[in-house]
């Protein structure tokens, strides 16, 4: 029995030690709703930047984001990705280099990848739909806002009007900002002010999904008031314009949402409550087709890559590795228990979860 205690003390006091060696204290997990790794990688698609199905003025959006290699284009398209995180993070999942990440469930669609993010596993069973009922699952937030050291330090801002649902908000507690909701409660910042009474006078496309723009900037706000120490951000537009059938829209709202990203990072590097102690992971939940040429559209079980999916992560506890180009596999599932590793916590759930990405993290 002393044997038992003495080993079960070793190891609690390695995860102590190897937590005091890392110097992430916040974590924020963002994502671009399915986002392709194909633009990710090689920035606009030849077949369809000038397809006129898809693009409204085929000549301005060859002017803005064409370029004649993968290289110039993918940069062009996503500069803060290719300046900043390939230089000083990681980027995964450039299957031309046979470099995979994919989805664990066999949905391929929004509420379970989001939640395979978050929980950590796949739930193929329960998580099936789109449809707006509360996860049963405890989400990573959940599982962290439940400990003392980050009760009431963690919130959520997405544009898609079902994440209270997944995230569970009734039952975890956690501020989740979605959809059409406005910034709550009475000492509220100008800004915030501000875009409440805008977000009503300005028509989204869609029923239930608000344009990214509202969501980044309530998320700003609130990072700047209430100094939260675990963020989830979910930009939203990129999939909807792709369902639309809008080529040109889905460009531009990417190349925005690395101005989003940026704009985030700046300020956290900026910031002595965030400068060098906070490590982004960033991700989709799904991707899209490629063959025949109008799955780009789609998603889904019956689409052909459409499980297809990207990782990228910068902080102060990743090697600067850039861009991953070695032969691998990873999963979505790997991402829950990747960033509980970053603050140094060893994450559990009531099924296995996916193992932490070892790459990300820099051992001494």
């Amino acid at each position: 029995m002393k044997k038992i205690y003495t080993l079960i003390l070793l190891l609690i006091v390695a995860q102590l030690v190897a937590a005091q060696e890392l110097k992430t204290e916040n974590i924020f997990i963002i994502t671009l709703d399915g986002f392709r790794w194909q633009e990710l990688f090689t920035g606009a698609d030849s077949l369809l930047i000038t397809n006129k199905q898809y693009v409204s003025d085929p000549l301005d959006l060859k002017r803005r984001f064409w370029e004649e290699t993968a290289e110039a284009r993918r940069k062009t398209l996503m500069p803060f990705f290719w300046r900043e995180i390939a230089g000083s993070g990681q980027l995964y999942g450039n299957r031309y280099r046979n470099n995979k990440v994919d989805c664990s469930n066999y949905m391929w669609f929004s509420y379970p990848g989001y939640s395979e993010i978050l929980c950590g596993f796949a739930d193929d069973d329960r998580i099936n739909s789109n449809n707006k009922f509360d996860n049963p699952n405890v989400t990573l937030l959940e599982y962290l806002n439940r400990m003392p050291a980050y009760k009431g330090k963690v919130a959520a801002f997405c544009s898609w009007d079902v994440f209270p649902y997944i995230i569970n908000r009734q039952r975890s507690g956690i501020p989740v900002n979605a959809g059409f909701e406005i910034a709550p409660g009475t000492s509220l910042t100008d800004r915030e002010k501000f875009l409440n009474e805008l977000q009503p006078q300005i028509p989204s496309p869609w029923g239930g999904v608000r344009l990214d723009g509202f969501t980044h900037h309530y998320a700003m706000e609130y990072i700047k008031k209430n100094k939260p120490k675990v963020l989830y951000i979910s930009y939203g537009e990129t999939d909807d314009f792709a369902h639309d059938g809008k080529y040109d829209a889905y460009l531009k709202s990417a190349h925005q949402t690395d101005k989003f990203i940026e704009n985030l990072w700046t300020y956290v590097q900026a910031t002595p409550q965030y400068k060098d102690k906070t490590t982004l992971i960033i991700t989709t939940d799904h991707g899209r087709g490629t063959e025949p040429l109008d799955t780009w559209r789609s998603h889904g079980t019956k689409v052909d890559g459409a499980g297809q999916i990207w990782f990228a992560v910068i902080g102060p506890d990743t090697p600067a590795l850039g861009e991953v180009k070695e032969d691998n596999q990873y999963y979505q599932n790997q991402v829950a228990k990747t960033a509980a590793a970053f603050l140094g916590i060893a994450y559990t759930n009531e099924k296995p979860v996916g193992e932490v990405v070892k790459s990300m993290i820099r051992t001494k």
